[in-house]
């Protein structure tokens, strides 16, 4: 029962990084703000940087699908799709933390829960 559970959380998550992805390219903000990224104060979302990021959304939104997906069909491979996907996950939401709407915060926050229980022992004794 668990394996569905987290598969179709897994797919929920990654259809939701599909706003990062989108944002910097439309006229629609997805609940993003027009504040710059951390680094400094002249890259915003729409920049040519802040386009180049929506990359990651990209890869996070693959690989966090295709985990779910590989979770629910038995895939040996969704562990280290699900990995890559929390991990461009968080490489799309951190450096944009003052961007980014307060659902994307949250699932900053799951990712790091998700990498902490993929990688111990329990994971394998739930799933």
């Amino acid at each position: 029962m668990w394996r569905y559970v987290v598969g179709v959380l897994l797919i929920g998550h990654g259809l939701a990084n599909m706003a990062g992805l989108i944002a910097p390219w439309t006229k629609s903000t997805q609940g993003f703000s027009d504040q710059p990224w951390i680094f400094s104060r002249g890259i915003t979302l729409r920049s040519t940087v802040g386009r180049l990021f929506s990359l990651a959304w990209l890869l996070s939104t693959i690989g966090l699908v295709a985990g779910g997906v590989g979770l629910l069909t038995g895939q040996a491979w969704w562990w280290t799709a699900t990995l890559v996907g929390a991990l461009a996950s968080l490489v799309a939401i951190v450096p944009w933390w003052r961007t980014v709407p307060p659902g994307a915060r949250a699932a900053a926050v799951i990712d790091v829960i998700l990498y902490g229980f993929l990688l111990s022992p329990v994971s394998s004794q739930i799933l």
